[in-house]
């Protein structure tokens, strides 16, 4: 009885490690028994029982032996003489139980047992984590920080009893972590479903922005509001673009809240990130301008749909706003928009000669070559960003100041 106390003992403690209930536990451990028990007896196979009832603390597995007159052949037969040791009343032609000494199933057996076993609780771990975590892909969740690994700089957040990591490239750039902390987290994805999944969790995915609007905003989360667009570039500046389906409510100032207290708190969450907010519009060309918010755009000219390349003139004083610290609230615009924007100055800074697309008469020229489709927005803006950087330098330096006052959020302006 001792053994079967230290059995179950260590039953308990396996599931409680695994997270799985007690009789399923007990139903795999038959399983496993009853594979290792017919490798012992390859001719007993069917003729096997294994009983495991944890309320009695018994253990015990059975051989059924067929009861005879005569000598047996085998482990199914046993002489009515042996059996009536075991039953009085045991009779021929009837049948016996003979317990096997689970002690002498020899050590291939326990060792085939022990695989079974460890197979099957892998393949419960994994129906758990895939039962717990595929209906929340592509969702953000409130997990606690466990420990942050000081050198590589990963940090395991524990979710409902799962252990998750984070890892330095998908955490926000300058953000420390600390134990205990409770933090939001994206699942951008499970790998591995068929073997052994494998819960990829982020901070810097632009959709964590949505998902935490969605979470402090009930109009965005009734549908009311509606998320178009997003860029980001984590730790620094986020754009999102929203559009209200009730003319009563407005988009922006129902991400803002009363006293800024919904923006305040997604950008507390996101360590201090900036977020432009963007009125969407189905016009483009005023769509494009507000994108480049905080700067003042004068003009939007769609040189190609097909393309979707743009061209953008903004204020002498305005330029190095538009284009942002490297370039940053450009690329942001063309990711927010999909298009390629080049952004002009209002007058040369060399001849002083106004942009020609400043006239009522201009004209969007032909295009013979359009450009490649593999050019991305971003390549442009950074493109257009180097150009003009370098020939307004004194203008930028006096910009950056200025957008260095930007507030956290922008609204209608």
């Amino acid at each position: 009885m001792s053994k079967n106390n230290a059995f179950f003992k260590a039953l308990e403690s396996l599931g409680e490690e695994n997270s799985v209930e007690t009789d399923l536990l007990i139903e795999k451990v038959k399983s496993a028994m009853l594979k290792a028990a017919k490798r012992a007896y390859p001719h007993s196979e069917e003729r096997i029982r294994v009983e495991i009832d944890p309320k009695t603390k018994k253990f015990e597995m059975f051989i059924v032996q067929d009861i005879i007159d005569d000598y047996p052949i085998d482990e199914n037969e046993v002489n009515i003489d042996v059996a009536r040791t075991i039953d009085p009343n045991a009779v021929v032609g009837g049948t016996i139980l003979k317990e096997i000494d689970i002690s002498k199933l020899g050590r291939m057996a326990a060792l085939s047992a022990k695989q079974s076993i460890k197979g099957d609780l892998r393949e419960i771990n994994r129906e758990q984590m895939l039962g717990k975590f595929e209906q929340k892909e592509h969702e953000c969740i409130t997990a606690k920080v466990s420990q942050v690994e000081p050198g590589r700089g990963t940090v395991t957040v524990v979710y409902e009893g799962t252990e998750l990591y984070l890892f330095r490239n998908e955490q926000i750039p300058g953000e420390t972590l600390e134990e205990g902390q409770s933090v939001k987290v994206y699942i951008t994805g499970i790998i591995g479903k068929n073997k052994k999944p494998v819960v990829k969790i982020s901070r810097t995915h632009k959709d964590l922005v949505k998902r935490l609007f969605e979470l402090e905003v009930p109009e965005i989360y009734d549908g009311t509001v509606e998320v178009k667009s997003i860029s980001r570039e984590a730790g620094s500046r986020t754009k999102i673009a929203v559009w209200s389906k009730d003319p009563n409510v407005d988009a922006v100032g129902a991400c803002i809240g009363a006293k800024r207290s919904r923006i305040t708190a997604i950008v507390n969450e996101l360590n201090g990130e900036k977020i432009d907010i963007i009125p969407w519009s189905e016009n483009t060309e005023e769509f494009i301008a507000r994108a480049l918010a905080p700067a003042e755009v004068l003009k939007t000219i769609v040189t190609s749909e097909e393309e979707k390349t743009c061209t953008v003139i903004v204020p002498n004083n305005q330029l190095s706003l538009a284009i942002g610290n490297k370039g940053q609230n450009a690329k942001l615009a063309a990711k927010l928009t999909g298009f390629k924007i080049d952004i002009k100055p209002r007058f040369d800074s060399v001849t002083n000669e106004e942009a020609p697309e400043m006239s009522p008469d201009f004209v969007v020229p032909v295009q013979e070559k359009p450009e490649s489709d593999e050019e991305t927005a971003e390549e442009t803006a950074d493109t257009a960003a180097e150009t003009i950087e370098a020939e307004t330098a004194e203008t930028e330096t006096a910009a950056a100041a200025e957008e260095e006052e930007t507030p956290a959020a922008e609204t209608e302006e």
